[in-house]
Order: structure tokens, then C-alpha cells, then sequence
């Protein structure tokens, strides 16, 4: 693990952002529990997006669809033939990884290196991601359901019903966030790659036409990398990666990845993928139902293209902490935009052995944390705390003092510039939207 990973690893458990899962049971390896503020932060995250796809068009509609399904969704969709990994096995130490991630084999050869062995692979084996789970009263009575190993397929499978209760004009779009497992045989480098995991995906349904399959693929690659910039993430650290033919899943005809440069090497964040009609010709076909379009204008039916966007909640978390951590002279500072950060602000009294700064501070906490996500801290000395703040990725931080009771000031201290100036007490909530 990289030294700037490790240092994230440890700020996310020391302040409450990400704990190993199980953790006092000696833990489930690729599971992780979010914090309070981890959790915030991965709210903020999700409602960024969920804000920026759904509330900003009216042609798209969220939904929220069940974990378990019926087991022959994914015998439909492809997933119990073809969603497997190539996994090889290490002879001397019997560690499994995929043989098509070549870092994680040359770490693994490195390591045994180290120890003057010298390691054969064995040759490449196919295994099913998907997470078997057993549902039914009677133990000897219960059936097999997979716990989804994406949550695509809960769109697709309600495409009539949206069609049926929302009556959409296409092009739309039906969009989603939610958890999805996979029965990861390698997981690591933190949450990118875990067991459990949260997606958030758009599907655009269009007409079957090369025009506008090509209108707009370049339209949703477009919006989507701009939402990364947009919540400050560092340009040169970003960009897209053509997929080659050999990399495409099973149902994708192209596929495009937004990559972050994190600190082991360029890694996915997001998908752009053009899954064509395979997902609703295959349920249509499997359960009978007619899940074509009428297009009242044309008077045509078929079924429509789709073009995905995928990405992955908890690494677009990970690669925002990584973006913004830095390391300054004498503080850490997390440079959280802050749409993302877990609180707006911090409220201190300038000394908490005074009772009237410390109610004239609470009234302003109080008043602000009905409209805003905002922390009350009074440890320590007020140095200690702007760092403790800054180190959590607090914006502003807000100070009242004895200036405060003469003239109804507060002092504003800036996160990044540590740069100080005064207020009046009304134009708080100004500076906080």
C-alpha cells in the first residue's frame, strides 16, 4: 500500500470516516462501515449526483429497485454464464487473483521474491462473481437468489413499468443508486475493490439509430466528466480510456472509462458504456413480455438502444479523499469542495469558560444546524481546532468572541487560505449556501 494511501486509510479511522467492517470479530475482508462522516460525506456524494441527473432533467426518473430478484433475471441477463473472472493460483502460498490484473500479480511475485521463493501459477480458472444466498423457512425447502452483482438489471426489468405508470417521451432515462455485492476473490487498495459496493447508474433509452446513438454517447461522456470537475477534482489527474475489444463486458458494443490517477496507477471511477438493445431484448425474450416502445409521433415500435452511465460511489469517494488530501507545513487539510465536505461549518466560542460566548455561540448553532450540516466544537485551544476542522475538510469555521457581543461580528476563517475576516451574524447563512 502507497504511503499517501496508508495516511488516508489512517485519517478515515481516526476521524470517523471509514472503519474495517466487523472490525472487533477480527473482520470480513472487503467490507467496510461508513462513519459519521463518512457516511455525510458519501451522502453529499450521492446527492450531488443524484441531484445533477435526476432533479436536473425532467425526462428522468429514479427509482429504487429490490437487492434480491428472481434468480432468472440473471440467467436472462447473461450474468450466471458469463460474469466470471479468470482466476489463477499461486502454487506455493494457494493466493487466488485474476490472471488479467497484472500489478496485483507482480505485487504478489514480489513479495514472494522477498522471501527467496520462487512461485508457479497455476493455469487460469473461470469463477462466478454473483453472491449465492438461500431464502425460504425450512431449511431443506429453500431456493437459491443471488444477491445482484449489479444494479442495472433492476432498471431493465421495470422499463414496461415506467413505461406503463410514467408514459415518457424518448429519448429518457431511468436512474438509480444502490448496493450491489460481488463475490471478489482480490479485493483491496481500500474500498476500491469490495464485496459490497454502491452504484450509481443512469440508463438512457433512445431510438435504435446510429445519429443518435452517436449524439448522445458523446453527450452523457461529456456531462459526466464535468460533474467530477465541477466538485473540484484535479483535471490532470482525471481523463477517459477507450475500453479495447478484449476488455468489453458481454453486452457492451463500446465502452468508455472515466480514470483517476490514484496512487496505485490509473484506475476506473465511472463507465459510459453502449449496451445496445441487449438487456431488453434478452428480458423480453426470457419472460414473455413485450418490452418494446411505441413512439407516438412516428407510429413505430422496437426496442430501444441504451446507453449506460455506471459509476461507483465508493471509489469516486475514495479518489475525491485522495484529490484532496494534502500535506502543508505544519497541517493536514482535506480540500473537500464543499458540496462534498461532511460539515458547511465548525462553531466555536473563542473560550469555553465563558458562559455568555458559549450560549451566544450555541444560539448560532442552533439556528444554523436547522438549515445546514454544522459541528459544535469547543476542545482544546482555538488553534488545535481549526486544524482538527481542517483535517476533516470543514470549510469555514465560525468564532465568536467578545467583539461578537459588542457588535454582532463573528470572525470567518477560511479552510484552504486560513485567510480571517469578519461578518455580521445575518450573512452567515448567505456564505454557507
Amino acid at each position: 500500500m502507497s504511503d499517501k494511501l496508508e495516511k488516508i486509510v489512517s485519517l478515515c479511522k481516526r476521524r470517523g470516516f471509514i472503519f474495517p467492517g466487523s472490525e472487533i470479530y477480527g473482520g470480513l475482508r472487503g467490507t467496510w462501515d461508513y462513519g459519521p462522516l463518512g457516511a455525510e460525506l458519501k451522502h453529499n456524494l450521492k446527492q450531488s449526483w443524484w441531484d445533477s441527473v435526476v432533479k436536473s432533467n425532467e425526462n428522468i426518473f429514479g427509482i429504487q429497485a429490490a437487492i434480491l430478484m428472481n434468480p432468472k433475471v440473471w440467467q436472462s441477463s447473461g450474468h450466471t454464464e458469463t460474469f466470471n473472472d479468470p482466476l489463477i493460483e499461486c502454487k506455493v502460498c494457494h493466493e487466488r487473483v485474476r490472471s488479467d490484473q497484472n500489478e496485483e500479480k507482480k505485487h504478489h511475485e514480489e513479495w514472494h521474491k522477498k522471501r527467496n521463493e520462487n512461485i508457479d501459477w497455476t493455469e487460469p480458472k473461470k469463477f462466478n462473481l454473483l453472491v449465492e444466498a438461500k431464502l425460504g423457512v425450512v431449511e431443506s425447502e429453500k431456493s437459491s437468489v443471488y444477491l445482484r452483482g449489479e444494479i442495472t438489471q433492476g432498471v431493465h426489468v421495470n422499463f414496461k413499468n415506467i413505461i406503463d405508470s410514467m408514459h415518457p417521451k424518448i429519448p429518457f432515462g431511468i436512474a438509480q443508486i444502490g448496493k450491489a455485492f460481488r463475490n471478489e476473490i482480490t479485493p483491496g487498495n481500500f474500498t476500491y475493490r469490495s464485496r459490497e459496493f454502491e452504484q450509481m447508474e443512469l440508463q438512457w433509452y433512445i431510438k435504435p439509430d446510429q445519429q443518435e446513438w452517436k449524439r448522445w454517447f458523446g453527450y452523457w461522456k461529456e456531462l459526466r466528466m464535468k460533474w467530477y470537475l465541477s466538485l473540484g477534482m484535479d483535471k490532470d489527474r482525471i481523463h477517459f480510456r477507450k475500453q479495447d475489444s478484449e476488455e468489453l463486458a458481454h453486452y457492451a458494443r463500446e465502452a468508455w472509462d472515466i480514470e483517476y490517477e490514484t496512487p496505485f496507477g490509473w484506475r476506473e471511477c465511472e463507465g459510459i458504456h453502449d449496451r445496445s438493445d441487449w438487456d431488453l431484448s434478452r428480458h423480453s425474450k426470457f419472460s414473455g413480455q413485450d418490452l418494446s416502445y411505441f413512439d407516438p409521433e412516428t407510429k413505430e415500435r422496437f426496442i430501444p438502444w441504451v446507453i449506460e452511465t455506471s459509476g461507483g460511489v465508493d471509489r469516486a469517494l475514495l479518489f475525491f479523499l485522495l484529490d484532496a488530501y494534502c500535506e502543508e507545513e505544519d497541517r493536514v487539510v482535506l480540500k473537500l469542495h464543499p458540496k462534498l465536505a461532511p460539515y458547511k461549518a465548525a462553531v466555536f466560542p473563542l473560550l469555553k469558560n465563558k458562559p455568555e460566548l458559549v450560549s451566544k455561540a450555541k444560539e448560532i448553532y442552533d439556528s444554523l444546524r436547522k438549515e445546514f450540516s454544522v459541528v459544535w466544537d469547543d476542545r482544546g485551544n482555538i488553534g488545535k481546532r481549526y486544524y482538527s476542522q481542517d483535517e476533516i475538510g470543514t470549510p469555514v469555521c465560525i468564532t465568536v468572541d467578545f467583539q461578537t457581543l459588542e457588535d454582532g461580528t463573528v470572525t470567518i476563517r477560511d479552510r484552504d487560505s486560513m485567510e480571517q475576516k469578519r461578518i455580521i451574524i445575518s450573512d452567515i447563512n448567505g456564505l454557507l449556501n
